[in-house]
């Protein structure tokens, strides 16, 4: 991960960095084919859709302005995830679906609506998935010592006495590593999952 203190969001901005796109890619794509997945569509009818998302992300991340409202980004993806599922939609009523196309309009219409359990189901795969992705990437750039401290606390959830006494460490320095790591993950994620 490129460590600086411009959120992915930012680099973004400068549809140049490369390095940035990529990791959209990383992260999104598969959010985007997972929830497909669930979806009465061909796995290349997903793959297209999932590229459809990531091109109109490309097109107008550049006009996309952050109102500091939390999940903003993430339902801004959805909108667009949704208009490329109807898209799809759309192009296939010509042809019949197995399974009907009610099921998947109604699914549809539940993602639009900000306060639907399918909307809320999507804004918490959103987070983990993200939240996932960015600690795989804050990982290599850690060292190994706090990142195990930051793991055997945070997310194993462990007692900071055993992982001190597991990794012959103060107690301190295990809060001190999970506080790292997780300041990473705070700047990693501006803009992504506030």
């Amino acid at each position: 991960m490129a460590t600086t203190s411009f959120s992915l969001l930012d680099r973004l901005q400068n549809q140049q960095d490369e390095t940035a796109w990529q990791q959209l890619n990383d992260i999104y794509a598969p959010l985007i084919l997972g929830w497909l997945s669930r979806q009465q569509l061909e796995r290349s009818d997903r793959d297209d859709v999932v590229q459809d998302v990531l091109l109109v992300v490309l097109r107008r991340l550049p006009q996309f302005q952050h109102n500091r409202r939390p999940g903003a980004f993430r339902t801004w993806l959805r909108a667009i995830s949704v208009n490329c599922l109807r898209d799809h939609w759309r192009t296939r009523r010509l042809r019949p679906l197995v399974g009907g196309d009610t099921s998947f309009l109604e699914a549809l219409n539940q993602l639009t609506d900000d306060n639907s359990d399918l909307s809320r189901q999507w804004d918490e795969e959103h987070d983990l998935i993200v939240t996932r992705k960015l600690l795989d990437s804050i990982r290599d750039d850690v060292e190994e010592p706090t990142w195990q401290a930051f793991e055997g606390v945070a997310l194993q959830e462990k007692p900071a006495a055993e992982v001190a006494t597991e990794l012959r460490i103060s107690i301190a320095s295990v809060y001190q590593a999970k506080s790292r790591v997780l300041a990473r993950l705070r700047q990693a994620a501006v803009g992504l999952l506030d």
